[in-house]
């Protein structure tokens, strides 16, 4: 009896570790440390690059809004 309970024991482990495989984790993939500032680094190029789009096309608005002021007078 003990062989058969010990054999079904290892197999029933297994079963359960092959499950435990098949299962999809919730936990978000690992970035590392580096990574994070590379992508904190891009992120704050493109905030500089947009804010600076938008500080020029608001430089724009206001110089047009100076000449329509201008050519209204």
């Amino acid at each position: 009896m003990n062989r058969k309970k010990k054999i079904n024991q290892v197999l029933k482990a297994k079963v359960k570790k092959m499950n435990a495989k098949q299962q999809k984790s919730n936990k978000p993939k690992y970035v590392s440390k580096a990574e994070r500032a590379a992508i904190a680094a891009k992120e704050a190029e493109a905030n500089a690059t947009e804010s600076n789009t938008i500080e020029a096309s608001s430089e724009a608005n206001v110089e047009s809004s100076a000449e329509a002021i201008s050519v209204e007078s």
